[in-house]
Protein backbone atom coordinates (compact mmCIF):
# COMPACT_ATOMS: atom_id res chain seq x y z
CA UNK A 1 0.00 0.00 0.00
CA UNK A 2 1.02 3.32 -1.01
CA UNK A 3 1.23 5.70 1.97
CA UNK A 4 2.38 8.75 0.24
CA UNK A 5 -0.80 9.48 -0.95
CA UNK A 6 -1.82 10.16 2.67
CA UNK A 7 0.54 13.54 3.37
CA UNK A 8 -1.15 16.10 4.37
CA UNK A 9 0.64 19.75 3.62
CA UNK A 10 2.42 20.91 6.34
CA UNK A 11 0.91 24.38 7.03
CA UNK A 12 -2.55 22.33 7.54
CA UNK A 13 -0.62 20.01 10.45
CA UNK A 14 0.66 23.39 12.22
CA UNK A 15 -3.34 25.05 12.26
CA UNK A 16 -5.19 21.79 12.95
CA UNK A 17 -3.07 21.36 16.07
CA UNK A 18 -3.04 25.23 17.24
CA UNK A 19 -6.87 25.30 16.46
CA UNK A 20 -7.29 22.06 18.67
CA UNK A 21 -4.98 23.88 21.39
CA UNK A 22 -7.68 26.55 21.03
CA UNK A 23 -10.63 24.48 21.72
CA UNK A 24 -8.84 22.39 24.42
CA UNK A 25 -7.59 26.20 26.15
CA UNK A 26 -11.33 27.36 25.58
CA UNK A 27 -12.84 24.48 27.44
CA UNK A 28 -10.28 23.61 30.10
CA UNK A 29 -8.82 27.06 30.46
CA UNK A 30 -4.83 26.12 30.82
CA UNK A 31 -2.36 26.02 28.45
CA UNK A 32 -0.95 22.86 30.23
CA UNK A 33 -3.23 21.22 30.42
CA UNK A 34 -4.62 21.67 26.96
CA UNK A 35 -1.34 20.14 25.30
CA UNK A 36 -2.03 17.24 27.55
CA UNK A 37 -5.42 16.92 25.90
CA UNK A 38 -4.53 17.51 22.67
CA UNK A 39 -1.31 15.07 23.35
CA UNK A 40 -4.21 12.45 24.30
CA UNK A 41 -6.63 13.22 20.96
CA UNK A 42 -3.22 12.08 18.76
CA UNK A 43 -3.05 9.41 20.46
CA UNK A 44 -6.53 8.15 19.92
CA UNK A 45 -6.17 9.31 15.98
CA UNK A 46 -2.87 6.54 15.88
CA UNK A 47 -4.94 4.05 18.04
CA UNK A 48 -7.22 3.43 15.41
CA UNK A 49 -6.57 1.23 12.93
CA UNK A 50 -5.13 1.96 9.28
CA UNK A 51 -8.74 1.44 7.71
CA UNK A 52 -10.55 3.20 10.24
CA UNK A 53 -8.18 6.07 10.16
CA UNK A 54 -9.22 5.83 6.11
CA UNK A 55 -12.68 5.56 6.44
CA UNK A 56 -12.45 9.09 8.36
CA UNK A 57 -13.92 11.96 5.36
CA UNK A 58 -13.01 14.74 7.83
CA UNK A 59 -9.96 14.21 9.86
CA UNK A 60 -10.17 17.60 11.28
CA UNK A 61 -13.96 17.34 12.46
CA UNK A 62 -12.71 13.95 14.59
CA UNK A 63 -10.23 15.49 15.80
CA UNK A 64 -12.28 18.09 17.31
CA UNK A 65 -15.13 16.37 18.12
CA UNK A 66 -12.55 13.64 19.90
CA UNK A 67 -10.71 16.65 21.82
CA UNK A 68 -13.66 18.17 22.90
CA UNK A 69 -15.12 14.45 24.57
CA UNK A 70 -11.69 14.51 26.39
CA UNK A 71 -12.30 18.06 28.09
CA UNK A 72 -16.05 17.02 29.19
CA UNK A 73 -14.97 13.99 30.68
CA UNK A 74 -12.19 15.65 32.29
CA UNK A 75 -14.41 18.27 33.90
CA UNK A 76 -17.35 15.84 34.28
CA UNK A 77 -19.38 16.75 32.16
CA UNK A 78 -22.18 15.56 29.40
CA UNK A 79 -19.42 13.41 27.44
CA UNK A 80 -18.00 11.65 30.16
CA UNK A 81 -18.97 10.75 34.00
CA UNK A 82 -21.03 13.30 36.85
CA UNK A 83 -23.22 13.91 33.92
CA UNK A 84 -26.82 15.48 34.38
CA UNK A 85 -27.22 17.85 37.76
CA UNK A 86 -23.92 17.49 38.94
CA UNK A 87 -22.62 19.37 36.01
CA UNK A 88 -21.19 22.68 37.37
CA UNK A 89 -21.06 26.06 35.43
CA UNK A 90 -17.79 25.84 34.33
CA UNK A 91 -18.44 22.45 32.61
CA UNK A 92 -21.76 23.69 30.94
CA UNK A 93 -19.28 26.60 29.70
CA UNK A 94 -16.97 23.61 28.34
CA UNK A 95 -19.73 22.04 26.29
CA UNK A 96 -21.06 25.68 25.22
CA UNK A 97 -17.39 26.21 23.80
CA UNK A 98 -16.80 22.41 22.91
CA UNK A 99 -20.29 22.65 20.36
CA UNK A 100 -19.48 26.76 19.14
CA UNK A 101 -15.84 25.49 18.59
CA UNK A 102 -16.90 22.22 16.62
CA UNK A 103 -19.41 24.04 14.15
CA UNK A 104 -16.40 26.68 13.37
CA UNK A 105 -13.82 24.19 13.00
CA UNK A 106 -13.87 23.25 9.13
CA UNK A 107 -13.98 26.58 8.05
CA UNK A 108 -11.46 27.75 9.85
CA UNK A 109 -8.98 25.31 8.94
CA UNK A 110 -9.97 25.43 5.31
CA UNK A 111 -9.82 29.34 4.95
CA UNK A 112 -6.42 29.25 6.73
CA UNK A 113 -4.88 26.51 4.56
CA UNK A 114 -6.99 26.32 1.66
CA UNK A 115 -5.75 29.19 -0.06
CA UNK A 116 -2.55 28.86 -2.65
CA UNK A 117 -2.22 32.91 -3.36
CA UNK A 118 1.14 33.18 -3.95
CA UNK A 119 1.71 36.37 -2.20
CA UNK A 120 4.03 36.63 0.76
CA UNK A 121 5.73 33.21 0.12
CA UNK A 122 9.06 33.07 0.33
CA UNK A 123 9.39 29.76 -1.49
CA UNK A 124 11.61 31.22 -4.03
CA UNK A 125 13.26 29.01 -6.10
CA UNK A 126 13.36 27.85 -9.37
CA UNK A 127 14.35 24.21 -11.82
CA UNK A 128 16.81 26.17 -13.09
CA UNK A 129 18.78 27.12 -9.64
CA UNK A 130 18.31 23.23 -8.98
CA UNK A 131 20.06 22.20 -12.54
CA UNK A 132 22.95 25.13 -11.24
CA UNK A 133 23.27 23.62 -7.99
CA UNK A 134 23.52 19.82 -9.43
CA UNK A 135 25.90 20.95 -11.49
CA UNK A 136 28.01 22.22 -8.88
CA UNK A 137 27.42 18.64 -6.88
CA UNK A 138 28.71 17.01 -9.89
CA UNK A 139 31.82 18.97 -10.37
CA UNK A 140 33.15 19.82 -7.20
CA UNK A 141 35.09 16.88 -5.61
CA UNK A 142 35.11 16.24 -1.58
CA UNK A 143 32.08 14.59 0.11
CA UNK A 144 30.99 17.55 2.67
CA UNK A 145 30.70 19.97 -0.64
CA UNK A 146 28.65 17.25 -2.60
CA UNK A 147 26.59 17.12 0.09
CA UNK A 148 26.49 20.62 0.33
CA UNK A 149 25.85 21.07 -2.98
CA UNK A 150 23.23 18.07 -3.10
CA UNK A 151 21.14 19.43 -0.47
CA UNK A 152 20.93 23.01 -1.97
CA UNK A 153 19.70 21.03 -5.20
CA UNK A 154 16.94 19.12 -2.83
CA UNK A 155 16.01 23.10 -2.05
CA UNK A 156 15.70 24.14 -4.81
CA UNK A 157 14.12 21.11 -6.12
CA UNK A 158 11.14 21.17 -3.65
CA UNK A 159 11.24 25.31 -4.43
CA UNK A 160 10.54 24.54 -7.42
CA UNK A 161 7.56 21.99 -6.86
CA UNK A 162 9.58 19.97 -9.36
CA UNK A 163 8.68 16.31 -8.79
CA UNK A 164 10.40 15.08 -11.97
CA UNK A 165 13.22 16.94 -10.64
CA UNK A 166 13.48 16.13 -6.89
CA UNK A 167 13.31 12.31 -7.87
CA UNK A 168 16.27 12.33 -9.98
CA UNK A 169 18.34 13.35 -6.84
CA UNK A 170 16.84 10.76 -4.57
CA UNK A 171 18.02 6.73 -5.11
CA UNK A 172 15.99 4.17 -6.46
CA UNK A 173 15.09 3.02 -3.31
CA UNK A 174 14.99 6.01 -1.51
CA UNK A 175 13.27 6.52 2.05
CA UNK A 176 11.84 9.23 3.92
CA UNK A 177 10.53 8.83 7.77
CA UNK A 178 7.90 11.25 9.03
CA UNK A 179 8.56 11.56 12.77
CA UNK A 180 5.56 13.58 14.29
CA UNK A 181 5.96 11.99 17.29
CA UNK A 182 2.21 11.09 17.66
CA UNK A 183 1.76 14.85 18.27
CA UNK A 184 0.69 15.93 14.60
CA UNK A 185 -0.95 14.04 11.89
CA UNK A 186 2.18 13.07 9.98
CA UNK A 187 2.57 9.83 7.61
CA UNK A 188 2.57 6.72 10.44
CA UNK A 189 5.27 4.17 7.85
CA UNK A 190 8.21 5.35 6.16
CA UNK A 191 7.65 6.10 2.07
CA UNK A 192 9.96 4.00 0.01
CA UNK A 193 10.85 4.92 -3.54
CA UNK A 194 12.03 7.43 -5.16
CA UNK A 195 8.59 8.77 -6.50
CA UNK A 196 6.88 8.12 -4.08
CA UNK A 197 9.29 10.14 -1.36
CA UNK A 198 9.18 12.84 -4.25
CA UNK A 199 5.75 12.97 -3.98
CA UNK A 200 5.13 13.16 -0.18
CA UNK A 201 8.10 15.85 0.23
CA UNK A 202 6.35 17.83 -2.04
CA UNK A 203 2.54 17.44 -0.65
CA UNK A 204 4.25 18.43 2.87
CA UNK A 205 6.10 21.49 2.03
CA UNK A 206 3.50 22.18 -0.56
CA UNK A 207 3.74 26.88 -0.82
CA UNK A 208 1.91 28.52 1.19
CA UNK A 209 2.14 31.70 2.75
CA UNK A 210 4.16 32.65 5.66
CA UNK A 211 6.59 30.24 4.91
CA UNK A 212 10.14 29.70 4.07
CA UNK A 213 12.33 26.57 3.05
CA UNK A 214 16.17 26.94 3.75
CA UNK A 215 19.32 25.30 3.70
CA UNK A 216 21.29 25.14 6.53
CA UNK A 217 23.44 23.11 9.07
CA UNK A 218 21.25 20.04 10.60
CA UNK A 219 23.32 17.74 12.73
CA UNK A 220 26.29 18.90 11.44
CA UNK A 221 25.50 18.46 7.76
CA UNK A 222 23.44 20.58 5.44
CA UNK A 223 20.05 19.97 5.63
CA UNK A 224 16.47 22.19 5.08
CA UNK A 225 14.78 24.06 7.57
CA UNK A 226 11.09 25.33 7.15
CA UNK A 227 9.65 27.67 9.09
CA UNK A 228 6.49 28.90 9.62
CA UNK A 229 6.00 32.50 10.52
CA UNK A 230 9.80 32.55 12.34
CA UNK A 231 8.98 29.33 14.15
CA UNK A 232 10.87 26.28 12.84
CA UNK A 233 8.21 23.74 11.74
CA UNK A 234 10.34 21.05 10.51
CA UNK A 235 13.72 19.92 10.12
CA UNK A 236 14.91 17.94 7.64
CA UNK A 237 18.47 16.04 7.46
CA UNK A 238 20.02 13.91 4.35
CA UNK A 239 21.57 10.53 3.78
CA UNK A 240 23.66 10.85 0.92
CA UNK A 241 25.08 7.48 -0.60
CA UNK A 242 27.45 8.07 -3.38
CA UNK A 243 25.95 10.93 -5.96
CA UNK A 244 22.12 11.19 -4.79
CA UNK A 245 19.69 10.59 -1.55
CA UNK A 246 19.42 7.33 -0.03
CA UNK A 247 17.45 8.81 2.98
CA UNK A 248 15.30 11.71 4.51
CA UNK A 249 14.67 11.90 8.08
CA UNK A 250 12.03 14.62 8.23
CA UNK A 251 11.22 15.93 12.23
CA UNK A 252 7.67 17.25 12.92
CA UNK A 253 7.46 16.67 16.27
CA UNK A 254 6.95 19.76 18.20
CA UNK A 255 8.79 18.25 21.74
CA UNK A 256 11.73 17.82 19.18
CA UNK A 257 11.67 21.50 17.66
CA UNK A 258 11.78 23.40 20.60
CA UNK A 259 15.58 23.66 21.24
CA UNK A 260 15.34 24.73 17.21
CA UNK A 261 12.62 27.60 18.89
CA UNK A 262 14.30 28.84 21.59
CA UNK A 263 15.32 32.16 22.05
CA UNK A 264 19.24 32.66 21.84
CA UNK A 265 20.91 34.01 25.42
CA UNK A 266 21.19 37.42 25.20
Amino acid sequence: MDYSGDAVPLAELLDERRHLLDVACRMVGTGSAAEGIVDETYRRWYALSDTARAEVATPLSWLATTTGDICLARLGGPAGPGRGESAGPETWRAAFSHNDAFGKAPGAITDTTGRTAPEGVAFAGGAGRARRWLWTWRSRPGTPTRHDALACAVREACAAEDATLLASLLCPDATAVFDGGGKVRALVRPVHGSEQVARSLLTLLARRPRTTLGAQSVNGRTGLVVRCDHQVAAVISLDIAGDRVRRIWVVLNPDKLRLWNRSPAP
